[in-house]
């Protein structure tokens, strides 16, 4: 249904805004989500195990991988406990249904050239370039792509790049962001079946925080 998809894409897009912190495990699917839309052998330890095994594979420091979604660093809180009761309850189901990734730079003055995805390197500590190769090292491990990757200028002296991935019944979001001293590169990855239960109110909660 249109509905239904548009409102797991704005749920998806505002849960990339988030903080994310270490949740719990991914049986939280109810039993009507069969095994072909959210298959049991690949959950959230499955998505987490991939992209630790694509950071080290890229030669990247550890502990970069996060599952869970969390509503810290969101500018306001709910207006009354109610809402705050029902956020949190929100927050306590979507986690076990989002893993993330994340690396950051600042103090280089030159704009990313990203890396050649058949040959990666990590010969720069230059967040864009790290995701290439974290990426390069996804696709090795059946992720598709699911959408053309974009790259638009965001400044005079930034880049806008987005991508995305699928991997039976998970979506992965990769964005990067660079402006003349600040560069900073994230992957959020969200189970389908989940998200896409949220309902309009749910949402409107998630806006509004």
């Amino acid at each position: 249904m249109r509905t239904t998809a548009i409102r797991a894409a704005r749920t998806v897009a505002a849960a990339a805004g988030a903080v994310l912190v270490t949740g719990c495990g991914g049986d939280g699917a109810p039993a009507t989500v069969t095994a072909a839309t959210a298959p049991a052998s690949f959950g959230q330890e499955g998505v987490r195990g991939d992209l630790e095994a694509a950071g080290a594979a890229a030669g990247l420091p550890e502990g970069r991988t996060e599952a869970g979604y969390s509503r810290s660093g969101r500018a306001a809180s709910p207006a009354t406990t109610a809402e705050e009761r029902k956020l949190a309850a929100l927050i306590t189901r979507l986690s076990p249904c989002v893993v993330s990734w994340s690396t950051e730079d600042s103090g280089f003055s030159t704009p990313a050239t990203p890396a050649t995805p058949a040959t990666p390197t990590t010969d720069s500590a230059d967040p864009r370039r790290q995701l290439d190769v974290v990426l390069a090292g996804l696709e090795k491990r059946a992720w598709k792509k699911s959408a053309p990757s974009t790259e638009a200028p965001l400044t005079e002296n930034g880049t806008y790049f987005m991508a995305g991935y699928k991997k039976q019944g998970w979506t992965l979001h990769a964005r990067h962001s660079s402006l003349r001293t600040w560069s900073r590169s994230t992957v959020m990855v969200t189970e389908d079946a989940c998200f896409s239960r949220v309902t309009e109110e749910e949402q409107a909660l998630l806006d509004a925080t």
